[in-house]
């Protein structure tokens, strides 16, 4: 892809206070983009969104999917061309407490942001990220394809699986004329520089790190999709970009790692203490009753390969050494904007 299309064009990224939107937000920002974020206050603090300094240079809206008066107010205002749908509530665990929040967050806030494309003709190019854990999980050796059924376990991954159908039906419904192009995304597990959040390995890695602590790990033989954050974040700007252009190039996308990068999170921790050094260790801490997760989840994606000529650009190896710059630069007070933008170049440009 070429991210020049960006330049000037009018983009609306829900959830971009977020890991993933923050990423994207710095790409979209350095591409030239009118960029618009519409989200909750950053779920973390610290928090990726302030610390990637794009805010002075888009417009940053506080605002809840779930409402889609205010919702319908920011599009009459910003009369966005793209609209890339990351708004949603990720954790599982939390899921499991909250399970009437996340249905309302992850299924009507899909609802909301399409009735907004559907009642704005602006909008060339739509896409909805949902997640690799849409699948009916069978624990199978080989990967999921987009024709698999649908029905995630747990409440966040069954929200997502309902935000798929109603992109779904949507598309059916109101865009058969083709004047908008709609699309999912489905991707595996990310990692990166930045991520805060709990009940995710890499940030209780790089906690751990900062405190001097052994690596707690409740899951070590689960093994999932992991990829750098930049793989999905440019992938969904591909896709994006190739369906404005093409609205043919429509429809739903895995988006995830080459079978070598599917690993458990054992090995992925492994990896993170020899790229940290300094004698990092991990334990393994198998919960005893805890809420259900997938244990073995890979993606076929021949789909978004044969379509687009895509390729994982980095492997887990390089993610890793990747996520521990980016951390020991922010745990040292150095420039996080400066290594976004060099790791983002060098991801451009195929550097390992």
């Amino acid at each position: 892809m070429d991210l020049s299309f960006y330049k000037d064009k009018r983009v609306l990224v829900t959830g971009h206070t977020g890991f993933k939107g923050a990423w994207m937000c710095r790409v979209l920002v350095d591409a030239g983009a009118i960029l618009t974020g519409y989200s909750l206050e950053a779920p973390t603090q610290p928090n990726l969104f302030a610390l990637a300094g794009v805010e002075d240079n888009m417009t940053s809206i506080i605002g809840d999917v779930r409402d889609l008066a205010h919702l319908m107010e920011v599009f009459d205002q910003t009369q966005p061309e793209l609209v890339l749908h990351l708004a949603a509530q990720p954790i599982v665990r939390t899921s499991y407490e909250q399970p009437v929040y996340t249905y309302e967050t992850n299924v009507m806030g899909t609802v909301n942001i399409l009735e907004c494309v559907r009642t704005h003709p602006c909008v060339k190019s739509f896409l909805n990220v949902t997640t690799d854990k849409v699948y009916e999980n069978k624990e199978w050796a080989w990967g999921y394809r987009e024709n698999e059924p649908l029905d995630g376990y747990d409440p966040y991954s069954n929200s997502k699986s309902c935000s798929e159908l109603v992109t779904h039906s949507y598309k059916s419904s109101f865009f058969q004329d083709g004047r908008t192009a709609i699309s999912t995304a489905r991707a595996g597990n990310v990692i990166g520089g930045g991520d805060f959040a709990r009940d995710r390995i890499i940030p209780d890695c790089v906690r751990a790190a900062a405190d001097k602590q052994p690596i707690i790990v409740r899951n070590p033989y689960s093994t999932r999709p992991y990829q750098h954050v930049l793989e999905p974040v440019m992938a969904y700007l591909m896709i994006a970009q190739k369906q404005y252009e093409d609205p043919s190039f429509a429809g739903w996308y895995n988006v995830g790692p080459d079978d070598c990068d599917c690993v458990t999170t054992g090995e992925l921790t492994t990896l993170f203490c020899q790229a940290w050094g300094d004698g990092m260790t991990w334990e393994n801490r198998s919960e005893v009753n805890a809420p259900h997760e997938a244990n073995f989840l890979k993606l076929d994606c021949s789909k978004i390969k044969t379509t687009f000529g895509w390729t994982p650009r980095w492997h887990m190896q390089e993610a890793i050494q990747k996520t521990v710059e980016w951390s020991k630069v922010w745990m040292d007070g150095g420039d996080v904007p400066a290594v976004m933008r060099k790791q983002i170049r060098e991801f451009e440009e195929g550097v390992r």
